[in-house]
């Protein structure tokens, strides 16, 4: 009985051949799948596309703004000088600057000319610039003369003491001397009593500062009056005092006057005045 019967059944397949170690590394690249994935996902791709352009960009401009510059450049042909000049000579002035006509409009370097420039003695500062298509402009500040100072040199009204070729276009200046180092000294001692005798009608002419520091002072009408190292101050006011009250009225009579004393002052008179050598 038993061997009549039949039993059908679906055949279950066998499993397929697995790999070795292939169950431990499916979960692990899957792992790293979904690991790269989320971070590609994280990353703000569009910041990344605009900063990469504008690192492309820098570097282009430079390089495209040369080769602009190199197609546009051509020689400077002409030099344009302006400026109140008086000490300067606007011809000598061209013809030092035309040693940069027919360089590159572009490729020369401004700060040289304008260095260049200012070693000239009268030249206080020199602004340049570029005119397209083909000039420089040039403007020449010159320096201003306060007074002529030793050994015929000018001294500027900033302090500078130079010695330009031809001093004299500076006209009629107070004469100034001392060392050279202590010229801004000089300098404001000068203001003060210019400024005082001004005030009291008397005309200022010259201050002269010796190495050991003994000051002389000299009048517009030529009496030179020694004033020593000590109590400058106090002394020029005490004569200028004996001056308004007792010498102003014979001023053409006097030659020096001494105001060392600490009571009074020591008149010099000409040789060819009437009045004696007396002490006032």
């Amino acid at each position: 009985m038993f061997d009549q019967i039949l039993i059908r059944s679906r055949p279950v397949p066998s499993d397929p051949p697995r790999r070795r170690g292939a169950t431990s590394r499916e979960p692990e690249q899957k792992n790293r799948f979904r690991l790269l994935g989320a971070i590609l996902a994280a990353v703000p791709w569009s910041q990344v596309v605009i900063g990469a352009g504008i690192v492309l960009l820098a570097a282009l401009v430079p390089w495209g703004t040369g080769q602009v510059l190199n197609a546009m450049d051509r020689q400077v042909m002409a030099i344009d000088i302006t400026g109140d000049l008086v000490g300067e000579s606007r011809v000598e002035l061209e013809r030092s600057a035309g040693q940069w006509v027919g360089r590159s409009f572009f490729a020369t370097d401004l700060s040289d000319v304008k260095a260049k420039l200012e070693q000239r003695p009268w030249v206080e500062s020199a602004a340049v610039r570029r005119v397209w298509p083909d000039r420089f402009a040039i403007e020449i500040r010159e320096k201003k003369p306060l007074a002529y100072w030793s050994d015929g040199r000018l001294v500027s009204r900033s302090g500078e003491v130079f010695a330009p070729g031809n001093p004299e276009v500076a006209g009629k200046l107070p004469v100034l001397s001392g060392p050279d180092e202590r010229v801004m000294d000089v300098i404001r001692m000068a203001q003060s009593m210019s400024d005082t005798l001004t005030e009291n009608g008397v005309g200022f002419a010259g201050l002269s500062l010796e190495q050991r520091g003994a000051w002389t002072l000299t009048l517009a009408n030529g009496i030179e009056v020694v004033l020593g190292k000590d109590q400058v101050e106090k002394r020029f006011e005490r004569f200028v005092t004996v001056y308004q009250e007792r010498l102003v009225s014979r001023a053409n009579e006097v030659k020096r006057v001494d105001a060392r004393y600490s009571n009074g002052v020591a008149v010099k008179w000409k040789p060819d005045a009437q009045a004696s050598g007396k002490n006032t």
